[in-house]
């Protein structure tokens, strides 16, 4: 036991090193204030007063929160059927479906959001296919639509692999318990299959929102610029203004919204788990 303990001290130290010493950081200048560039260690509260006080940017947590939601719908709406009818498929046309559902992943993320920059430009591939039914050009790059478009595209494979999951280890003789009791296929599948999946649907959605409302290069990059996201406020106090404290006030806005959505999501996930023992 002492030797396994002294295995993880390296994973301990590299945890440490790249993640709670960054944490410390923002919240050390988060409370505190600085002044002809030197940091000021006294404990203040004014850089979370003007977030909380200006309308700009309770108008931008808004419009991330509001873009974070309708993509992590749209993500549940489009994944759910596609990963219910990957799990119906013949285990090794599932196992293929769920390599070409995962494979664009592979590529990333930053690369792939650029494909779509020339993909919804007015000259596009997509303006120039709608031209050929006589559509447009419509107006698409640098809209709330690419945005969206863009996220649902980057994190909907996190969503359909989370509900296949829990669709694919189902217990298919529930189903047909439910059949031999008289219920169609659709009350099968609400009382049987939806509650079951629930989980993966509860997975899902942390996967999709979390990333979606911190996301920061694809609103920059889809939106323009004049789309703009907490995620990129935060990246401005950063790197453009040089307001430290500012920024990582907001961090830590964003870092408790996120683990309040976590706590939330966790405990609807054990509500489902137990409902579905019972």
């Amino acid at each position: 036991m002492k030797q396994f303990r002294s295995m993880t001290y390296p994973y301990v130290l590299w945890i440490t090193a790249i993640i709670v010493v960054p944490m410390l950081l923002i919240v050390l200048y988060a409370f505190s204030s600085s002044g002809n560039d030197v940091l000021t260690f006294r404990f203040t509260l004014d850089n979370f007063k003007r977030f909380v006080t200006d309308p700009v940017f309770l108008s931008v947590l808004g419009r991330s929160l509001y873009i974070a939601l309708v993509t992590t719908v749209i993500c549940i709406l489009l994944g759910y059927p596609i990963a219910y009818v990957i799990a119906q498929l013949p285990e090794r046309n599932n196992t293929l479906m769920v390599l070409l559902i995962t494979m664009p992943t592979w590529v990333n993320m930053l690369v792939r959001t650029y494909a779509w920059m020339g993909i919804l430009q007015d000259n596009g591939v997509l303006n120039r296919l709608l031209g050929v039914f006589g559509i447009g050009p419509a107006p698409m790059i640098h809209t709330s639509f690419a945005v969206i478009l863009g996220m649902v595209y980057n994190f909907i494979p996190f969503m359909i692999l989370q509900i296949h999951t829990s669709l694919a280890k189902m217990d298919h003789n529930l189903l047909d318990a439910a059949n031999d009791l008289g219920a169609n296929p659709v009350r099968a599948f609400l009382k049987v299959t939806l509650p079951l999946s629930v989980p993966g649907v509860i997975s899902g959605i942390t996967l999709v929102f979390l990333p979606a409302v911190s996301s920061f290069f694809i609103p920059k990059l889809l939106g323009g610029g004049q789309y703009v996201l907490v995620g990129n406020v935060i990246e401005s106090q950063f790197l453009t203004s040089g307001d430290w404290n500012f920024g990582s006030a907001i961090s830590m806005i964003m870092a408790i919204i996120i683990m309040i959505s976590m706590y939330l999501t966790r405990k609807a996930d054990l509500s489902a788990q137990n409902a579905g023992k019972e």
